[in-house]
């Protein structure tokens, strides 16, 4: 990706929005809901704070993180939508065997 966010922004992949319910039902294009999940492209190198101390971000590039369903701004990259939004924006990283983390 040629593309390098500031601060303490970074780059989300949405996960793809589910197809079929809980019960079984597919879903149209409509019914689908926001994705609030997502892993993370790139990352800032942090924010500065009022002492000029850079304080890094806590999530890795390829973390899956939980975020809120309006967090950031979307975008187009080569092709591909993904979202630009600041570290504070995500509330959780999920771990890979299905378990949320605090950041």
């Amino acid at each position: 990706m040629n593309l390098k966010p500031l601060q303490d922004r970074l780059i989300v992949r949405p996960a793809p929005p589910e197809e079929v319910s809980k019960g079984g039902i597919i879903l149209p294009d409509t019914a689908k809901e926001k994705p609030q999940q997502g892993e993370v492209l790139a990352i800032g190198p942090g924010k500065i704070d009022d002492l000029g101390k850079l304080i890094p971000i806590s999530v890795k590039i390829g973390d899956n993180v939980l975020y809120g369903k309006y967090s950031g701004t979307e975008i187009s990259v080569n092709n591909e939508d993904v979202l630009i939004m600041r570290e504070t924006d995500v509330f959780a990283i999920v771990e890979k065997n299905g378990q949320a983390k605090k950041k």
